[in-house]
């Protein structure tokens, strides 16, 4: 899925609870996700209030936004939502990471924790069965 630059110029002027409900609909739809990743492997991350968040988006023009600065040599990784769920919530919870649902340039997006994300995920995976 390509996202055209009209869309990504109104998604970007989004508040972050509503750039997490755009990305829980096209998540849902194209089964993708998207996040940066080290040339070492490890994924990027940041920091807010002593929290470790790793970030997620919905496409990878959205991504590309944020390979600035600290992840300005990040390469983008687009990961299944099935891989998703197999590999990187186990990470995520045994690291007790919070999940930065699509940050925007330097920008903090909505701050998630693993069990509520995977609620509001299944719930929009309903729509789409």
């Amino acid at each position: 899925m390509v996202v055209n630059p009209k869309e990504i110029e109104s998604v970007t002027s989004l508040v972050p609870i509503e750039r997490y409900r755009y990305f829980l609909k096209k998540v849902a739809d194209s089964e993708e996700l998207y996040l940066l990743e080290y040339e070492n492997g490890e994924y990027a991350t940041s920091e807010l209030d002593g929290n470790i968040l790793i970030p997620l988006w919905s496409a990878k023009e959205f991504a590309e936004l944020c390979r600035i600065n600290g992840w300005g040599k990040c390469n983008i990784k687009e990961i299944s939502l099935e891989n998703f769920e197999d590999e990187l919530i186990d990470i995520i919870t045994e690291s007790s990471y919070l999940i930065n649902v699509f940050p925007v340039f330097e920008k903090t997006g909505f701050i998630v924790d693993v069990d509520e994300f995977a609620l509001d995920l299944s719930d929009e995976l309903k729509n789409y069965c």
